[in-house]
């Protein structure tokens, strides 16, 4: 089972950035497919991380799936890793998995330890697209909820992303939060994201004003690269404080449950370092008590699949994401696309 051949392959969505998938082959006749995080303008670098991964892979047995994802970093990267880097890896990693499952003939559940729930849980996000009044938010909210989802992620800040921002900014952050609110009801979850952008004071004051909305949670409000302000919202903060996103392997998860900086995690099992990865990273959060909602802006066909089978292995699972605005192109790509079902109630 020698891989034979490793092909990126790049697909535009239509919307926001594009997808990279990741096929691995094998001398056996099988082949597994990952898939890569990408951003916007960068997802070229990324594809070049594949091709220069697949020389040193091919040849190699396909099962030695660890193996590959130590080497790559020790002596591939010569332990210098970046977004980049472990996107590529982390597609090619999943592509071994499914390679494996498919060589065995089970699900790469089964080969985490089994499952330990029926149904995974997931929230909407890209729902908002266009919106940039409350009352757009709103109406965007309901229509969303009216499919069945019951929590709703969105950035409620204006833009340009800014480390300080005015009071006017602040409370239009508010008033939209207040329109998804009222618009919605009490029973939805609002889960609001501030990507990293805000200096801690004023993710401390933002978030005081959000408390009488009750959100779900409170996401990035500062960038986790300064562990030591992340940890001071979390203490200053009265809602549960998200991290994760932006950070690669546990070894940099270590510092944010050492600290106690926050009580939720969003690993990308499209970037930060494949399966293996992120499931040993939610070993780590369930010992400090913190549970973990894998990030998910990737397609809605095999980065979900791979967010999936570890959401359903890992004990402290508690939400992933689901961006419906990828799902029209995502049906075109999948041979049987996912369904997001309303659970009973």
């Amino acid at each position: 089972m020698k891989v034979t051949a490793v092909t990126p392959f790049v697909v535009d969505p239509g919307y926001g950035k594009n997808w990279l998938f990741v096929k691995v082959e094998t001398s056996d006749g099988l082949h597994g497919w990952g898939e890569c995080y990408t951003q916007a303008d960068r997802d070229q670098s990324i594809v070049a991380h594949v091709r220069q991964l697949a020389r040193y892979l091919v040849g190699r047995d396909a099962g030695h799936i660890r193996h590959f994802t130590h080497w790559a970093y020790h002596d591939f990267a010569a332990k210098r890793g970046a977004m980049d880097f472990w996107s590529a890896v982390s597609g090619i990693e999943q592509a071994l998995w499914d390679l494996a499952g498919k060589r065995l003939g089970v699900p790469v559940v089964s080969l985490l330890g089994g499952p330990c729930r029926e149904r995974i849980r997931v929230y909407a996000n890209g729902w908002y697209s266009g919106a940039k009044t409350p009352d757009a938010y709103a109406a965007k909210a309901k229509e969303t909820v009216a499919r069945g989802f019951t929590a709703l992620k969105f950035d409620p800040f204006p833009g340009p992303w800014r480390t300080h921002i005015s009071r006017d900014a602040e409370q239009q952050v508010v008033e939209t939060v207040r329109a998804v609110r009222d618009a919605v009801g009490p029973k939805v979850d609002l889960l609001i994201e501030v990507h990293r952008r805000l200096a801690p004071m004023h993710a401390v004051r933002v978030a005081r004003l959000l408390e009488p909305f009750d959100p779900f949670w409170y996401e990035e409000p500062v960038s986790a690269r300064d562990v030591n302000a992340l940890a001071e919202c979390r203490h200053e903060i009265r809602m549960p404080i998200v991290t994760g996103e932006e950070l690669y392997t546990r070894f940099e998860f270590r510092e944010v449950f050492e600290r106690r900086a926050a009580d939720i995690i969003n690993p990308d099992v499209c970037s930060v370092g494949g399966i293996q990865e992120l499931r040993e990273i939610a070993a780590m959060a369930e010992a400090y008590h913190v549970v973990v909602s894998p990030h998910n802006y990737n397609s809605t066909t095999v980065g979900l699949a791979a967010t999936l089978h570890v959401s359903a292995a890992i004990p402290n699972f508690l939400i992933t994401e689901y961006f419906v605005n990828f799902e029209e192109r995502a049906a075109e790509v999948a041979v049987n696309p996912f369904r997001v079902e309303r659970a009973a109630t």
